[in-house]
C-alpha cells in the first residue's frame, strides 16, 4: 500500500512537471503571463508531490522515473503540440529510456522481493 501512494505522487509529480515544461515553451520567453504562472504553479507542484514520493520510494529509483517518463512525454507533446520533427536518433534514444526506466522498476521490484525473503530467513 505504501509503494502505491508513493507511485501515485510520482506520477503527480511528472504530471505538473511536464505540464510546466509545455507551459514553459507556451510563454514565448517568459513573455506572456498566464503561461508564466502555470509554470511556476507546475514546478511547485511538480517539486511538492516528488518530496512526498521519496517518502515512499527509493530516490534512485524515483528520480530515474520522473526524469525518464517526463522525457518521454515532453517528447511526445513537442512532436504533437509544437510539430518538431522525429529522427531515427532521437527514437532509439526514447526507446532506451522508456528501457531504462522499466529495467530500474523491475531491479526495485526484484530488491524488494528479495529483501523480504532475507527477513523472513533471519
Amino acid at each position: 500500500m505504501k509503494n502505491k501512494r508513493g507511485a501515485i505522487y510520482l506520477l503527480l509529480a511528472i504530471f505538473f512537471e511536464v505540464f510546466a515544461t509545455t507551459n514553459m515553451k507556451l510563454s514565448e520567453g517568459f513573455s506572456i503571463i498566464e503561461y508564466n504562472l502555470a509554470v511556476v504553479i507546475g514546478v511547485l507542484c511538480s517539486i511538492y508531490f516528488f518530496a512526498l514520493s521519496l517518502e515512499e520510494l527509493p530516490l534512485t529509483i524515483a528520480y530515474a522515473i520522473w526524469v525518464g517518463l517526463g522525457t518521454v512525454l515532453i517528447t511526445i507533446i513537442g512532436i504533437v503540440l509544437f510539430k518538431e520533427v522525429v529522427g531515427g536518433l532521437r527514437t532509439l534514444g526514447l526507446v532506451m529510456v522508456i528501457i531504462g526506466v522499466i529495467s530500474l522498476n523491475y531491479y526495485f521490484k526484484d530488491t524488494k522481493e528479495k529483501q523480504k525473503m532475507k527477513e523472513k530467513s533471519a
